[in-house]
């Protein structure tokens, strides 16, 4: 009988207002110590434990832009992430296990945690990989665009950004259906 490939999913940065929506599909192939959702691990230790993810895993990423997330809103955004995240697996999972309540558009056995980026490896490791990407992608966003203090707030919504948006206006990556992007 085959090893059941268990794929765990997670997205980042839907309640940012800038950049795009990120999400990482992992299959685990060996157990990982420290996992946990990355909002309770700092930076160094996310580097740390993406380093080792990617070499104990395959895995695949998913990224929807701020211009298509304003086109089909943050949830659809989230979940077509997460969709694209599997779909670039390099191998097909024969379960996907997904944080929170929806499931995909996939023909692929599948069940939603809540809270699963706490409770299940697989998707603990895609929540970690995911931030780290999109954590990175926000860091080169900033040397773009300076003004806006990407890498230290990583587009949401901290009062210095909020300040930022009011005084100089959006640039190319804000999401303009976010309240607090426009200016009023």
């Amino acid at each position: 009988m085959s090893k059941l490939l268990v794929a765990g999913t997670d997205e980042v940065g839907r309640g940012s207002l800038a950049g795009p929506v990120v999400a990482a599909a992992v299959i685990l192939k060996d157990k990982i110590s420290g996992l946990d959702d990355s909002k309770k691990l700092s930076p160094k230790k996310r580097a740390k434990l993406t380093e080792e993810i990617c070499k104990k895993s395959y895995f695949g990423y998913g990224i929807v832009s701020n211009q298509k997330i304003d086109d089909i809103n943050i949830l659809k955004a989230s979940l077509l992430a997460m969709k694209r995240a599997i779909l670039n697996l390099p191998i097909r999972p024969s379960l996907v296990l997904i944080d929170g309540t929806y499931k995909l558009d996939l023909d692929i056995p599948m069940e939603t945690i809540i809270g699963g980026d706490s409770c299940e490896d697989a998707i603990s490791a895609a929540s970690i990989i995911a931030k780290v990407y999109r954590d990175n992608l926000m860091i080169e966003y900033d040397m773009k665009f300076p003004i806006y203090n990407f890498k230290s707030n990583k587009g949401y919504g901290t009062k210095d950004h909020l300040d930022t948006l009011k005084n100089y206006s959006y640039c190319d990556i804000h999401r303009k259906t976010f309240k607090g992007v426009l200016n009023r």
